[in-house]
């Protein structure tokens, strides 16, 4: 790993509680694409779009669903019904990957749009086996970065644990121009075929997170709340403030104590940490 005096370290950190965004899916809890990593486990946590009202009091809400086999979700036939319910709400859209017709009628509603970006064919492969290519993440990327905000998110660890395509998906997003950056952390989830995989190692995860704060020294990098529990996120979340990551979403007490330790300058937020 670099050297941590070599860091561009800000001297301040956000604390992200996202208690005021509701997670609401467009599909409930179905899922065609099922892939590896989750299998559709994470949807049950969702609010189904159907028993929602515009009426809740939250502040904001993420929206996503489950995909088509192609890997997108089928947003646009909910449209009408989201801008019906938006009611003031910033809305953070989680949607795959989309065509143009798509991404103009997203861009009608959506204050950003959270895209899972993917720097390696074989992972695309094992994980979600639709055919896509890495090719589609960078097409795609670039045709909604002209129509709405973006903010990508790479998942560390996505081919079952392993680092492959991470360092690529930066490089390209580099290439590509990016205004903030978010990672997660692979999660052995349990009903997936991923259940006996381990989370990725840590000194190869905190080593990426140095590697893109040196890569990307002036925009904001987020630790988003995707990532493994126990004594595997206590200590990501301490080399993150200690990496100088700008964002933590739901951080343990040991990385709040040692921001505080470090008179790092301290803020707070109750929405997700893209809004």
């Amino acid at each position: 790993m670099e050297s941590l005096s070599r860091l561009p370290i800000p001297d301040a950190i956000h604390f992200a509680y996202p208690l005021k965004t509701k997670p609401v899916s467009v599909t409930g809890t179905k899922c065609e694409l099922n892939c590896a990593h989750c299998g559709g486990h994470y949807l049950k946590h969702m609010k189904p779009l159907a028993e929602v009202s515009g009426t809740d009091g939250s502040a904001s809400w993420l929206v996503s669903g489950g995909c088509r086999p192609d890997g997108g979700v089928p947003l646009t036939e909910s449209i009408d019904r989201l801008a019906e319910l938006k009611q003031g709400r910033r809305f953070n859209m989680h949607v795959g990957l989309v065509d143009e017709k798509e991404i103009n009628s997203l861009a009608t509603i959506a204050d950003c749009v959270s895209f899972d970006f993917v720097g390696d064919n074989q992972t695309i492969k094992e994980v979600f086996g639709n055919g896509r290519t890495v090719q589609d993440y960078v097409d795609c990327y670039a045709a909604l970065s002209r129509k709405v905000r973006v903010m990508p998110h790479i998942c560390i660890g996505l081919a079952g644990g392993e680092l492959r395509g991470e360092y690529k998906a930066m490089e390209l997003l580099g290439e590509l121009g990016v205004e903030a950056l978010t990672f997660i952390i692979f999660i052995p989830t349990r009903g997936t075929r991923f259940a006996d995989r381990k989370p990725p190692c840590l000194a190869e995860v905190a080593k990426l997170l140095s590697d893109a704060r040196l890569k990307f020294p002036s925009i904001p990098l987020h630790l988003g709340c995707m990532r493994p529990g126990g004594r595997y996120r206590e200590e990501i979340d301490n080399w993150a403030v200690r990496i100088g990551i700008n964002t933590i979403v739901n951080p343990t007490p040991s990385a709040v104590r040692l921001a505080e330790k470090l008179g790092l300058a301290i803020t707070r937020g109750e929405e997700c940490c893209v809004l």
